[in-house]
């Protein structure tokens, strides 16, 4: 039977996996490029089936706990006056969803697998199939053979690039780049979130009540660019040439994008493949499936993945090929309905045209009157929930998050 697994990644998907398949007695090793686990980031969301996953891991609780506490969003003009306000409550999002910080989610379940391996500060530059399992050969340790490796690395996975090809194979651009960043409450927001757009672009801000500050978002429509990733001053001249003659909160988000410790820029894409598993290599989360931040549905997909795997795995008697298909099988239509979330999401935060960006305002404007005038958050509730979870244990043996319970 398949015990030593290598994951690759130890953002979310990575450690998730590790804490299942640690419960169901195998050796997971996860080798992270980052000398740690990332803090900070963006908001993300538990949604759905993931909100489940989290309350068998044992992390509910916490992961509750730590809610950004948002209450709503504003739409802005250039001198900053806001025109249509929307509360949360009136986005028609279940209230056992939870937004966080993606660093507390990554943080709680890190802490969740003690006693497994973790490489910081490496990665894998080469995999050769063995008959019995995979030789890694990393960037600092020495080689080592594991019975299964496991790419859970992200949109630009290393993993994907070595086992199944070049990522211009499989990653679909979505016509837009976003940048996330740190910067001052310059607003004065208190839970809340302004967007200020004009047609393709949009500038915005939020504040949670986890953030000492804020978070600035930039993002427009474009061709897909060539850039540098470990280029921030050419990834920041290509914001500036996008941003040009935009005024109200632009100048001074650009600016403080250049101060940001986190500063983060990318194109907004979705990763697609016939197959997420080759030989003894499956991909899991972003790595195999990414939906794009437009989805809203990124980690929920890493931690729904995340347990899916590790249960197929577990219940294959040994036969990693049989569990791959099945983990497939049970995922393949829900990722799609996710994935599909993303034109939705586009709409509502970056119309193209004036006349998109009149009617989104228009609809944002009678929402408080118009009980389900926004179905995105509908579509989104139902995608979330298009899955049956594997049952919490087997025949014969124990569920290992009883203790947690």
């Amino acid at each position: 039977m398949a015990k030593t697994v290598l994951i690759s990644g130890a953002s979310i998907a990575g450690p998730a996996l590790a804490f299942w398949l640690h419960k169901w007695g195998f050796r997971p090793t996860v080798v992270e490029r980052a000398p740690g686990v990332r803090d900070g980031g963006y908001a993300i969301d538990v949604r759905g089936a993931a909100v489940e996953v989290a309350d068998r891991m044992g992390i509910l609780e916490e992961v509750r706990a730590a809610h950004t506490g948002m209450r709503g969003l504003s739409l802005i003009s250039a001198d900053g006056r806001s025109f249509a306000d929307i509360d949360m409550s009136q986005l028609g999002s279940e209230d056992a969803d939870v937004e966080l910080m993606r660093g507390t989610l990554a943080r709680l379940i890190h802490e969740r697998t003690d006693g497994i391996e973790y490489l910081f500060g490496d990665s894998i530059v080469d995999l050769t199939e063995r008959p019995g399992g995979v030789e890694v050969t990393f960037e600092h340790h020495p080689p080592r053979e594991f019975d299964l490796v496991v790419g859970a690395d992200g949109l630009h996975s290393n993993v994907r690039r070595l086992a199944f090809g070049p990522e211009g194979n499989f990653r679909r651009h979505l016509g837009y780049h976003v940048s996330i960043f740190s910067t001052e409450n310059a607003l004065g927001l208190d839970r809340w979130t302004a967007l200020f757009n004009e047609p393709g672009r949009m500038a915005g801000s939020y504040r949670a009540k986890t953030d000492r500050g804020a978070k600035g978002i930039l993002s427009f429509t474009s061709p897909e660019l060539t850039f540098d990733p470990r280029d921030a001053a050419g990834q920041l001249a290509l914001l500036d040439e996008a941003f040009s003659g935009m005024g109200g909160i632009v100048p001074q988000l650009l600016s403080a994008a250049r101060e940001a410790p986190d500063f983060y820029f990318d194109s907004v894409s979705q990763i697609r493949l016939d197959r997420w598993s080759r030989e003894r290599v499956v991909l899991l989360g972003d790595a195999g499936y990414c939906p794009s931040p437009l989805s809203g549905q990124g980690s929920s997909l890493a931690l729904v993945g995340a347990c899916v795997l590790a249960a197929e795995l577990r219940d294959s008697e040994g036969n990693h090929s049989l569990a791959f298909d099945r983990y497939e099988n049970r995922m393949r239509d829900f990722v799609r309905r996710n994935q599909k979330l993303a034109p939705d999401g586009a709409k509502i935060l970056i119309p193209k045209t004036r006349t998109s960006l009149h009617l989104r305002n228009g609809l944002l404007r009678l929402a408080p009157h118009l009980p389900g005038a926004i179905t995105f958050s509908k579509k989104t509730r139902t995608a979330a929930n298009a899955i049956d979870l594997p049952p919490r244990g087997v025949s014969g043996r124990s569920d290992p998050t009883s203790q947690h319970r």
